[in-house]
């Protein structure tokens, strides 16, 4: 079998040096039949490795499940990484960030009162234990010295930014170790002497995060890990979006001239992103320090392949310097051609505040003070109560998380929004009170991971708190299912959920467009595009070309807002939206 090892200087495959050239490539943000195109064209680039993370929330979002089923098969992403004659790396957390909703801890960690997260405490590590046994009941087998791809395990993520527990991160490794990896591990962290220092481990190879001054950043790196290869195990070449903000790309050039001074180091490196892929449903996530900005559905990254895998000007610039160090395949891929235009008309809207009850699998709950989203298990809720017949009065809760619909009898009254620090409203008078809660995704980033969502702190009217709410949580997975169960066309305003069928002659990628709509959700036959909003910069959802059929097809478009184009149309490419100057 094959040995990999840490030497003095460079990794070393059966006895001789090896650099790993590796690009990261999440199999959750890209759909499982288009796993083996990304990968082949991550291959032509000239790697020789496809590093991954691993979310514990999507694959654990209830305690004692653990889902491995299509885009979350782990075991058959590795394997078609090896199948392409390419190694591995796993990076299984237990936190990830990668602008995933909370940092891919599950939200139900965060619900036992006093648990410390990403620490060493009893009932924190004993969740970790559960879940790392899971995963590396997978990887084990497909180890390197096993005959699998799979050369390197990391140790939680950039946990030197985070904390010092030195007792948590031997503790994880333990883990890792007691599970039967045998491969090296490692850490990773920002070149700062304390990040390093906090976030590093003895006996396990320290790597750095960074996409410029490469020179100074390995320096750094070196002064902390003395001896062993030298490795980026995050290169920088893109970032991602947040909504109301502008499109971030890299120059070309910066970006060329960075991994060249790298790779003329002697330094391996995981290409952060080779391919960004999508946050798909409800997976993005969201950074607040001080102002909360909430990261948009596609992944693109500005990365070597778009977001719907075609190789870009980055990609060419980046197969030319790895030529340099490296043999590169001689076949170049293509790009694809343009996605095929159509329109459709929405039609039978179903709004949800004529019959909020057939939105729910478990119908109103009914609550003395207003529960947050977490206490209901949602994403999106309903939440109800009568107020006194009064005076306009002012509505006030301490802390919006993230974004909520207030309507009066029925009439929308406005929107309190966390980004905007709204926390109060002028009611015009008493009424039926109806206030939709959504969440916009957790944050992933800082102290702000776990914090309860909804209506955060005692909601009043005037200076006495509002009480006896009816509750009712919202299923969106069952949003496609509407027209089942309940008659269309109902009159109301208010968020509404529409439908269309458009005709496909083959099932190739395509591009929604969005930008004449408010802001909501769309699936195509039954699959979770993810989130819209006319705020761009994103103003398309790819739609990935095994989500479609030979012939008809259905789109479910979920408005929260106001549908003032009731029109499907389907463009020739993505959108997302004005470059960052």
């Amino acid at each position: 079998m094959t040995h990999f090892a840490i030497g003095e200087s460079d990794f070393l495959l059966d006895g001789r040096p090896f650099r790993i050239l590796s690009g990261a490539l999440h199999y959750f943000r890209v759909h499982p039949d288009s796993w083996a195109d990304r990968i082949e064209k991550a291959r032509l680039m000239g790697l020789n490795t496809i590093e991954t993370y691993v979310p514990w929330n999507a694959h654990s979002p209830r305690r004692g499940t653990f889902d491995t089923t299509g885009m979350l098969d782990l075991e058959r992403f590795l394997r078609e990484v090896a199948a392409a004659g390419l190694y591995a790396i796993v990076r299984p957390g237990p936190y990830i960030c990668a602008e995933w909703d909370n940092g891919g801890l599950p939200a139900w960690l965060f619900r036992e009162p006093g648990i410390g997260v990403r620490r060493y405490e009893p009932r924190f590590m004993a969740a970790v234990q559960e879940y790392l046994s899971e995963v590396l009941r997978i990887v084990r087998p497909l180890q390197v010295d096993q005959g699998g791809p799979v050369l390197l395990v990391q140790v939680e993520n950039e946990y030197g930014a985070f904390g010092s527990d030195q007792t948590y991160l031997k503790a994880v490794a333990g883990i890792i170790r007691d599970a039967g990896i045998t491969v090296p591990l490692v850490t990773v962290d920002q070149p700062v002497d304390a990040m390093l220092e906090a976030g590093g481990l003895d006996g396990v190879l320290r790597t750095g995060s960074f996409g410029s001054r490469a020179d100074e950043r390995l320096a750094t790196l070196r002064k902390h890990q003395p001896t062993g290869p030298l490795m980026c195990m995050e290169f920088w070449d893109g970032w991602f979006d947040y909504w109301g903000g502008p499109h971030h790309t890299t120059s070309v050039a910066e970006a060329t001239a960075e991994l060249d001074a790298l790779l003329a180091a002697g330094a391996s490196v995981n290409i952060y992103m080779v391919h960004g892929g999508t946050n798909f449903g409800l997976t993005s996530g969201a950074n607040d320090k001080g102002v909360y900005l909430p990261t948009i559905t596609s992944y693109d990254y500005d990365a070597p392949l778009d977001e719907a895998g075609n190789p870009t000007a980055k990609f060419h610039a980046f197969r030319d310097v790895i030529s340099r160090y490296a043999p590169v395949p001689e076949a170049v891929p293509s790009r694809g051609a343009p996605a095929p235009e159509t329109s459709a008309a929405l039609s039978a809207p179903i709004r949800l505040l004529a019959e909020p009850g057939t939105w729910t699998q478990g119908g109103w709950s009914e609550h003395s003070t207003v529960p947050t989203l977490d206490e209901l298990d949602a994403t999106l809720a309903l939440l109800r109560t009568e107020i006194p017949a009064e005076a306009p009065v002012l509505l006030t809760v301490d802390e919006v998380r993230d974004r909520a619909y207030v309507f009066l009898d029925g009439a929308p009254v406005g929107v309190l929004d966390r980004e905007r620090h709204d926390r109060a409203m002028m009611l015009p008078h008493g009424g039926h009170l109806e206030i939709l809660v959504e969440d916009q995704g957790r944050v992933n980033y800082g102290p702000r991971i776990g914090e309860p969502k909804g209506l955060i702190g005692p909601v009043r009217l005037g200076t006495d708190e509002l009480t006896d709410w009816s509750a009712c949580a919202i299923d969106l997975d069952a949003v496609p299912r509407l027209w089942d169960t309940t008659a269309p066309d109902a009159p109301g305003v208010g968020p509404a959920a529409w439908r269309a069928s458009f005709e496909v002659g083959e099932p190739v990628d395509h591009f929604l467009s969005t930008a004449a709509w408010g802001k909501g959700f769309a699936w195509v036959n039954g699959f979770n595009l993810g989130r819209y909003w006319r705020r761009g910069p994103q103003e398309t959802l790819y739609i990935p070309g095994p989500v479609l059929r030979t012939g008809r097809n259905d789109l479910v478009v979920l408005e929260l807002e106001v549908m003032a184009d009731p029109v499907a149309h389907f463009v020739s490419g993505p959108s997302l939206g004005p470059i960052e100057l």
